[in-house]
C-alpha cells in the first residue's frame, strides 16, 4: 500500500482534526521540508530519518534501450536516511512477518 498525501490528511481527520486543518497542516509540512532541501538545508525528523541533497557528478552511462554510451549529466538528488529508532522498528516488524 502507497501512503499519499491525501491519507496522511484523512488520518490526521481521524485525530479529531476539521479535514481543511489537517491539509493546511500536511500542506505546511511539506512546503517546509521543500523549501530546506531547496536552499541546500538537511531535514531531520527526530526519531524518523534525515533528508539530504547530494550532488552526483557528471558521469559516463549507456542507454538501457539502444545500449549507445552517453553522458549523464550533473545533477542533485535528495536521499533520505531513517533514524535508529525508526530503522529498528521496521526491522522488527519484519520478524514477526517471517
Amino acid at each position: 500500500m502507497t501512503l499519499r498525501k491525501t491519507d496522511l490528511i484523512n488520518l490526521l481527520g481521524s485525530l479529531d482534526l476539521i479535514k481543511n486543518e489537517s491539509s493546511r497542516l500536511i500542506e505546511s509540512v511539506i512546503t517546509i521540508i521543500k523549501d530546506e532541501l531547496t536552499t541546500g538545508n538537511d531535514v531531520k525528523i527526530s526519531g524518523f530519518g534525515k533528508w539530504t541533497v547530494k550532488r552526483k557528478k557528471e558521469r559516463k552511462g549507456r542507454n538501457p534501450q539502444s545500449g549507445e554510451n552517453m553522458t549523464i549529466s550533473a545533477r542533485k538528488v535528495v536521499t533520505f536516511k531513517p533514524s535508529p529508532v525508526f530503522r529498528k522498528a521496521i526491522n522488527r516488524e519484519d520478524s514477526h512477518g517471517l
